[in-house]
């Protein structure tokens, strides 16, 4: 495989890095800051995909070094949640819940776009990306359950 098509696959691997790093980062405000009652199945929910969200940033970190790049530092970091970022009104579940599902919807396209980026050349990180794409696509799945039950429909 040629060099730039490996430097290209861990700069792809680095996002995908920093996506899980941020999600972990927002969950954890989310499952804490969020009030009420209707907020408590949200909360434990967001507090059961951390662990998941923080094994994929170790996966793809260990993936990274093992396919001669370097992990990066919080230097690095370059924050890109808009719309997981805790809601001024603590009791705002929805908006918490449209967080996740834009999240995880934009981690599905980037896994998407390794797993082809990967087709032919890297199988051990294409197969890491399709085990990590059913995450995602199972914590979608979750949140717009949440999601239609909250709207009513």
């Amino acid at each position: 495989m040629s060099d730039a098509k490996m430097e290209k696959i861990i700069e792809e691997l680095k996002v995908s890095y920093w996506m899980e790093i941020e999600t972990v980062t927002n969950y954890i405000s989310n499952s804490i800051n969020l009030d009420g009652v209707r907020a408590e199945e949200i909360k434990k929910s967001l507090a059961a995909d951390i662990q998941e969200e923080l094994g994929h940033a170790q996966t793809l970190a260990n993936r990274i070094k093992t396919i001669g790049g370097t992990v990066p530092g919080s230097m690095e970091f370059k924050p890109s949640q808009k719309s997981l970022q805790p809601p001024n009104k603590s009791t705002d579940v929805v908006a918490v819940i449209k967080g996740v599902i834009e999240a995880e919807e934009g981690a599905i396209a980037q896994y998407k776009k390794l797993i082809e980026l990967c087709d032919g050349i890297d199988y051990v990180t294409q197969d890491l990306c399709i085990t990590a794409l059913g995450d995602e696509e199972q914590h979608r799945r979750e949140f717009v359950g949440f999601l239609a039950e909250y709207e009513g429909k």
